[in-house]
């Protein structure tokens, strides 16, 4: 089985190429994130500096969380859409597929005039088949 992570960015948007890296960056991290659930209170031997996190995690996103340089099994693909509908629509159609997904609204500061905007999503890490039926037919960037 073949597992990947697609990060769908927004082209209309014409962001500079290192705020496309960054949104992807949010993007690959929240899928992550979006799926842990800090337990405040609990302490690892007494220690403060070790937290504990509940997580809801599928099994390839645990794969990738044992992953080694070197190996595969960590495959990121970016590709481009044209504008918010299309991210939202596969935002829904990953939700439905029931594939970790997150997107990403910017708060605009830096790029968006102050305009709170969708940048990106990233699908998976899943199966590449599942993913390739919601992403297959976009350009890579």
């Amino acid at each position: 089985m073949s597992v990947k992570q697609v990060i769908v960015i927004r082209k209309d948007l014409h962001m500079r190429r290192g705020k496309e890296m960054a949104q992807a960056s949010h993007a690959s991290m929240k899928v992550f994130f979006s799926r842990m659930t800090f337990l405040e209170g609990k302490v690892f031997n007494a220690n403060p500096h070790i937290q504990y996190f509940l997580t809801q995690f599928t099994p390839e996103m645990l794969g990738w969380l044992i992953w080694k340089e070197g190996e595969p099994g960590f495959t990121k693909i970016v590709v481009g859409c044209e504008g918010e509908v299309e991210l939202k629509k596969i935002e829904a159609l990953a939700d439905e597929a029931g594939i970790p997904n997150a997107i990403i609204l910017d708060d605009g500061t830096t790029e968006f005039h102050g305009v709170p905007t969708y940048t990106c999503i990233a699908v998976g890490p899943a199966e590449s088949e599942k993913i390739d039926k919601i992403t297959g037919e976009y350009k890579l960037l």
